[in-house]
C-alpha cells in the first residue's frame, strides 16, 4: 500500500466497483433470513446535509452488518417529489430564464418542464449518497411520482374513499397566501416577534349593561382585521364579571352584526380582558369554540389574504348559510390583510371604541417555503378520517409489534395518536399526484382510477362533461405508502413477500407523526399477512436527534453555521467556505457577521478528512435519541484513527508479505492475549450494534484498534519478530494477519472504504478468495481463542511496563536509559510472570536487571509504583540530578500556579459569572480543576525528589 493514508485516492474507485458488480443487491436466497431498510426519501430538490449524513451512516452500518451475516439484504433507495419545493424551483427557473410563469405554460406543459428539470438536475442528492458510501440497491431506486408509485397512490385513495375514510369538506387549514396552497404543520415555521394587543369595545345589544354599569365589553385581539368575521364572544363560565352576560348579544362594530356571548373554558380569566372574540373561519382555536357552540363561520379573506368584496357564510358543517349577511364595509374591500388591520384600528379609534393598545410578544406562523405569514383559511379540502386507522396503529406499539429506540419516543407517538385529527391531504399545486376525483356540472363527485372507470362505474354518458379535481395530494400521502409501494404493491410481488415487513426505520423525532405514524396507519390498513392480521411496516423505529453546531445551536443558513458533510470529506479552503456561507446573503450586516465567525472558526478552511472519518465520527456521537453538538476535533481525531489503522496495516505487511506463514507455529503470550481481546471485542461490538448503541460500538472498535492492537500488540511483536525462533516468528506473523483481517471485517460497516482497500491486500495472506470485504462473513466469537490465563498474564505485563514508564515520565528519565528494578512483596505468581516475560519487559520497559527483595531487605532511595499488591521500585541513585530536578519542578509549579490563580480570579468575578454563558463557565471550571490536579502532581514529585 501507499505509505501515507489518502482517502481521496481510494474511496470513489471502490464505490464504483461495488455498484457496477451489484454487491449492494439482495443475494436472492430466500431460504436465508431477509433484512430490509427503507431510506427516508429525501426531497428531489435537496442536497446532502448533516442530518442526512447522520441517518444514512446509521442505516448503512446496519445494512452492511446484516449483509455480512449472510442475510438477503435490501436497502431500498428513492426520492420524494417534494410538491411545493420542486414547483417553486421550476417556477423560479422559468421566471429567471424566460420571464414566464407556470400559467403561461399551462398545467400539462409546466409539468413537462418539471420532469425535464428532474432529468437534468434532480439527481444531486443521489450522487451525494454515493459519496457517503451508501450501499443501497440503485437498480430498485424509486421516485414518488413514478408510474408504480402513482398506481399505488390511486389504489389507496379509491379504496379509502369507498370505505368512507376519505371525504371532502370545508375546514380550516394553514394557508400560504403567496403559494396559494394549504400546507402541513411541519411546513410552518413559528417565529417570536414583538407585536401589539388591541383592546376594542364591543357594544352590548338590547340595552344590556355589565354588572358595573357599562354598556360594552372589551375584547383583546392581536389580529384586528379578523373582527369582520366575528360570530361570537366567549367568556369563561366561571368568571363572575361576565356570568350574567352569557346568552346575551353584542352589536359588532363596523358591520352591525348581532352576535352571541357564549360561555367557554377557552376564555382565560387571567389573560387579557377575559373576553375573547370568536372568528371560526380565521383561527384554529376559534374554529373549535365555534363548533362547540354551533356558531356560523364567516370567511372575509380571499386566497391572496385580501378583504373580500362580500363574505362567505357557512354553518358549522361547512354548508352555505344565510344566518348572516354577506356584506362587508366598502372601505375595507380589497385591502391587503395588514393594510386592513391599520384601517380597522383607525375606524375603531374614530368611533371611540379603541380602549388601548399594549405591546405584546407574539409567536407568528410563517410558511417555510413562501416566507410569508400563514393565514388560517376556510377552504374545501380532501381529508382522511384518521381515527379508525389510528386505533390499530396505536395497538401495534402498545403490544410491542413495533418498538421505538429510545423507548421514550413511544410517549410522543401515543400523545398524537390518542388525540388524532383528520388529515388534510389536498394541496393546491400542479406538481404531485392529481386527486382521482371528477365533477359534473351539478357538482356531483365521482372517484375512480381514471375517467373511463368513473364513467363506466357510474353509467355516465360520453357527452356529459366531467372535470378532474385540480388539486394534488400532500406529498406525505404518497410517502405514507413507502414501505409497501416501493416493493410493487398493489401487485402481489415476490419483493413484497420477501422484504415486508421491513426491519428498521431510521428517522428524526420531528416527523414521528407526519410520516412514521401515517406509514403505520396506512400499512396496517392495506397489508395483511396470510392469516389476515394487519402487517406492520417495520419492527423498530430508531429515532435520531438533531446535529447542532459546536455551541449547541441549530444549524441554519441564516445563522451561517451550516456544515456541509461533503466539505468535511473533501476539504474546502477558507475563501470558498466564506463565499458558500455568505454569497447569497441579502443582508450585508448579517453576511459580515457570518464571515467574521467563519474566519474565526476555520482560519485554515476545512482539511480533507475522507468519508470514513466522517462516518466514524457520526457513529461515535450517536447516543440514542440525543441531539449532537458537532465537534471538529472529534472529526480530526477519527481521521487520525484511520491513519493509525493504515500505518498498523503497513507494519503487518512489512513483516508478513514474502515471509513464511505456514508450518509449525509457536504463539507467544502476546499472540494469545490479542486473540482473546479480539474475541471480547467482537462480542461487545456485536451486542452494541444489536442494541443500536452505535456510539458504544464505535468506542469499542476504537479502543481495541488504537490501544490494544496498535499501541500494545504491535510493540509486543517486536521482540519476537527481531529475536524469536522461526516457530515463534511464524506464530506472531500468523496472528498479525489473522487479527488484522478479522478487525477489518469487524470495522467494515462503519469504515467501508479503508477496510476494503486494506482487506484486498491482506486477503491472500489470510487465505481468503472473495472479491470484496462487504460480502465476507461478519466476525463471530470463537471461544477457543479466549485464553483467560494469557489475558491475565499479559495485563500484568502491561501494568509493569506502564508503572516503569510512569516513573520515567515523572522523573524525566530518558525512555532509552536501561533501569534496574526492585520488587517488594512479589508473590510466586509475580515472580513467575517476570521470569516468563523477560523479553517483553526488557524490550518495552527497558529493564536491565530485576531483583526480588526478601523480607527484611532495605531498599535504596527509590521511586515506587504499585502493580497489584507488589511494589515496583526504581532506585534513583545516578539517575536524577536532585537540585536540577527540584529547580525544574519549581519553575513548572510557579507557571501552573500562576495560571490557576488567573482562572480562580475569573470564576470569583461576579460580573463574569453573571454574564458568561453556562458552557463558558463550565469550560473555565474544568480548566481550574485540571490546573489544580497538575499542581498537586508536581508537588508530589517535588516531595519524592526532596526525599532522595
Amino acid at each position: 500500500m501507499e505509505k501515507t493514508y489518502n482517502p481521496q485516492s481510494i474511496e470513489q474507485k471502490h464505490y464504483q466497483k461495488w455498484e457496477e458488480q451489484g454487491y449492494f443487491k439482495p443475494h436472492g436466497d430466500t431460504t436465508k433470513d431477509s433484512y430490509c431498510i427503507m431510506i427516508p426519501p429525501p426531497n428531489v430538490t435537496g442536497s446532502l446535509h448533516m442530518g442526512h449524513a447522520f441517518q444514512d451512516t446509521i442505516m448503512d452500518t446496519l445494512v452492511r452488518y446484516q449483509r455480512m451475516q449472510g442475510k438477503n439484504t435490501l436497502w431500498q433507495v428513492g426520492t420524494d417529489h417534494a410538491g411545493i419545493a420542486t414547483q417553486m424551483v421550476v417556477e423560479r427557473k422559468i421566471a429567471a430564464e424566460e420571464g414566464k410563469t407556470k400559467n403561461d405554460y399551462g398545467r400539462e406543459a409546466f409539468i413537462d418542464k418539471i420532469w425535464d428539470w428532474k432529468a437534468e438536475s434532480g439527481g444531486t442528492i443521489t450522487k451525494q449518497l454515493r459519496r457517503l458510501g451508501a450501499s443501497v440497491d440503485w437498480d430498485r431506486e424509486r421516485f414518488t411520482m413514478d408510474p408504480g408509485m402513482s398506481k399505488a397512490v390511486q389504489e389507496v385513495f379509491v379504496k379509502l374513499f369507498q370505505e368512507d375514510l376519505i371525504y371532502r369538506g370545508k375546514r380550516l387549514v394553514n394557508w400560504d397566501p403567496k403559494l396559494h396552497t394549504a400546507i402541513s404543520d411541519l411546513e410552518v415555521e413559528n417565529k417570536d416577534v414583538k407585536g401589539n394587543m388591541w383592546h376594542f369595545r364591543y357594544p352590548l345589544a338590547d340595552g344590556i349593561t355589565t354588572p358595573d354599569g357599562k354598556n360594552y365589553i372589551v375584547v383583546a385581539t392581536t389580529r384586528p382585521e379578523t373582527m369582520l368575521g366575528d360570530t361570537g364572544v366567549a367568556v369563561n363560565p366561571e368568571d363572575p364579571r361576565y356570568q350574567a352576560l352569557i346568552g346575551k348579544f353584542i352589536e359588532l362594530p363596523l358591520v352591525g352584526r348581532r352576535i352571541p356571548i357564549v360561555g367557554d373554558e377557552h376564555a382565560d380569566m387571567e389573560k387579557g380582558t377575559g373576553c375573547v372574540k370568536i372568528t371560526p373561519a380565521h383561527d384554529f382555536n376559534d374554529y373549535e369554540v365555534g363548533k362547540r357552540h354551533q356558531l356560523p363561520m364567516i370567511n372575509i379573506l380571499t386566497f391572496n389574504a385580501e378583504i373580500r368584496d362580500s363574505a362567505e357564510v357557512f354553518n358549522t358543517n361547512g354548508e352555505k348559510s344565510d344566518a348572516y349577511s354577506t356584506e362587508l364595509p366598502a372601505q375595507f374591500q380589497g385591502l391587503e390583510r395588514f393594510a386592513a388591520r391599520k384601517a380597522i384600528v383607525a375606524a375603531f379609534e374614530e368611533l371611540g371604541l379603541l380602549e388601548e393598545i399594549k405591546d405584546h410578544d407574539l409567536t407568528v406562523p410563517y410558511g417555510d417555503r413562501g416566507g410569508v405569514v400563514i393565514e388560517p383559511m376556510l377552504t374545501d379540502q380532501w381529508y382522511v378520517r384518521v381515527a379508525p386507522l389510528a386505533k390499530t396503529a396505536t395497538e401495534a406499539v402498545e403490544n410491542g409489534d413495533i418498538q421505538f429506540v429510545p423507548k421514550q419516543y413511544e410517549n410522543m407517538y401515543f400523545s398524537w395518536m390518542r388525540d388524532v385529527q383528520d388529515w388534510c391531504i389536498s394541496r393546491q399545486l400542479w406538481w404531485g399526484h392529481r386527486i382521482p376525483a371528477w365533477y359534473d356540472d351539478q357538482g356531483n363527485v365521482y372517484v375512480g382510477h381514471d375517467e373511463a372507470q368513473v364513467r363506466s362505474d357510474n353509467n355516465i354518458a360520453a357527452d356529459v362533461a366531467l372535470r378532474q379535481d385540480d388539486d394534488v395530494l400532500d406529498t406525505w400521502f404518497s410517502s405514507a405508502l413507502w414501505t409497501f409501494s416501493t416493493l410493487g404493491w398493489p401487485d402481489d410481488t415476490e419483493a413484497l413477500k420477501t422484504f415486508h415487513p421491513t426491519d428498521v426505520l431510521v428517522t428524526g423525532f420531528d416527523i414521528i407523526f407526519f410520516w412514521v405514524a401515517r406509514m403505520i396507519m396506512m400499512t396496517m390498513h392495506f397489508i395483511k399477512d396470510e392469516n389476515g392480521k394487519p402487517q406492520v411496516p417495520f419492527k423498530t423505529v430508531y429515532v435520531t436527534g438533531l446535529i447542532r453546531d459546536e455551541n449547541g445551536d441549530k444549524m441554519s443558513k441564516s445563522k451561517g453555521n451550516v456544515l456541509d458533510p461533503l466539505d468535511m470529506i473533501d476539504g474546502i479552503d477558507l475563501e470558498s467556505l466564506v463565499e458558500k456561507r455568505c454569497g447569497n446573503m441579502m443582508q450585508p450586516q448579517l453576511a459580515a457577521k457570518i464571515e467574521k465567525n467563519t474566519r474565526k472558526a476555520f482560519p485554515e478552511g476545512i482539511e480533507t478528512h475522507g468519508t470514513d472519518a466522517l462516518r466514524f465520527t457520526l457513529a461515535a456521537l450517536a447516543s440514542t435519541g440525543r441531539d449532537i453538538n458537532w465537534d471538529m476535533k472529534r472529526l480530526e481525531g477519527y481521521r487520525n484513527f484511520c491513519n493509525k489503522l493504515w500505518n498498523a496495516s503497513n507494519y503487518v505487511f512489512m513483516h508478513t508479505e514474502d515471509k513464511d506463514l505456514t508450518g509449525v507455529a509457536e504463539f507467544s503470550l502476546a499472540d494469545r492475549w490479542i486473540q482473546g481481546q479480539l474475541q471480547q471485542t467482537i462480542k461487545t461490538y456485536r451486542d452494541h450494534l444489536d442494541a443500536y448503541r452505535f456510539d458504544l460500538a464505535a468506542n469499542t472498535l476504537y479502543d481495541f484498534t488504537w490501544n490494544e492492537f496498535c499501541s500494545w500488540y504491535l510493540e509486543l511483536t517486536k521482540p519476537v519478530l527481531f529475536k524469536g525462533t522461526p516457530e515463534q516468528q511464524r506464530g506472531t506473523r500468523q496472528t498479525l494477519v489473522d487479527v488484522l483481517e478479522t478487525l477489518l471485517r469487524l470495522a467494515h460497516p462503519m469504515l467501508p472504504y479503508i477496510t476494503e482497500e486494506i482487506w484486498l491486500r491482506v486477503k491472500p495472506l489470510a487465505g481468503k478468495t472473495g472479491e470484496t470485504i462487504m460480502l465476507e462473513a461478519f466476525p463471530e466469537v470463537d471461544e477457543s481463542k479466549l485464553d483467560a490465563d494469557a489475558i491475565a498474564d499479559l495485563e500484568w505485563v502491561k501494568q509493569v511496563i506502564l508503572a516503569v514508564r510512569n516513573i520515567r515520565g515523572e522523573m524525566d528519565i530518558s525512555p532509552n536509559l536501561p533501569l534496574n528494578a526492585l520488587l517488594k512483596n512479589a508473590s510466586t505468581e509475580d515472580q513467575r510472570r517476570f521470569n516468563e516475560n523477560q523479553s517483553f519487559l526488557n524490550s518495552l520497559a527497558k529493564l536491565e536487571t530485576v531483583t526480588v527483595l526478601q523480607e527484611g531487605d532495605t531498599a535504596p532511595a527509590s521511586v515506587t509504583n504499585l502493580v497489584g499488591k507488589m511494589e515496583l521500585l526504581i532506585p534513583m541513585a545516578g539517575l536524577v540530578d536532585k537540585e536540577a530536578e527540584l529547580a525544574r519542578l519549581a519553575k513548572q509549579a510557579e507557571k501552573v500556579a500562576k495560571d490557576l490563580d488567573k482562572v480562580t480570579a475569573k470564576l470569583g468575578n461576579e460580573k463574569f459569572v453573571g454574564k458568561a454563558p453556562q458552557e463558558v463557565i463550565a469550560k473555565e471550571q474544568a480548566k481550574q480543576q485540571e490546573l489544580q490536579e497538575a499542581l498537586d502532581k508536581i508537588e508530589a514529585q517535588q516531595a519524592t525528589i526532596a526525599a532522595l
